[in-house]
């Protein structure tokens, strides 16, 4: 059974920063695509980052790259989302998600609805 556990929310000053990890058990790690998506209220569910599980490329959202560094650790089964420079805008549910599919095209598949298995998200608010 996949399992995905995302921790390291919380809350955070405009300006700081946070680390997200999420945990996964149940499927062979280093074959699947992996992503992080966020949802703010009263917003749809956006794209953070994704990591292809074939070539490891990496795509970022628009609105956080070069603030944002996703990771795997395959031998950890771990996936790490380092956020710095944080603000406001950055306020959300922060959700890890996983797929068997390689999307070595990852800039083209870091959509939500590519992605078959998710965790239950982790709250990361961004305030003064």
């Amino acid at each position: 059974q996949v399992q995905l556990v995302e921790s390291g929310g919380g809350l955070v000053q405009p300006g700081g920063s946070l680390t997200l990890s999420c945990a996964t058990s149940g499927f062979r790690h280093d074959k699947y695509a992996v992503a992080w998506f966020r949802q703010a209220p009263g917003k749809e569910r956006e794209a953070v980052a994704c990591i292809s599980g074939g070539t490891r490329s990496t795509h970022y959202g628009d609105s956080v790259n070069g603030r944002f560094t996703m990771s795997r650790d395959d031998a950890k089964n771990t996936v790490l989302l380092s956020m710095n420079d944080l603000d406001s805008e950055d306020t959300a549910v922060y959700f890890c998600a996983a797929d068997p599919r390689t999307f070595d095209n990852i800039s083209k598949f870091c959509r939500d609805y590519y992605f078959a298995n998710w965790g239950q998200g982790t709250q990361v608010t961004v305030s003064s």
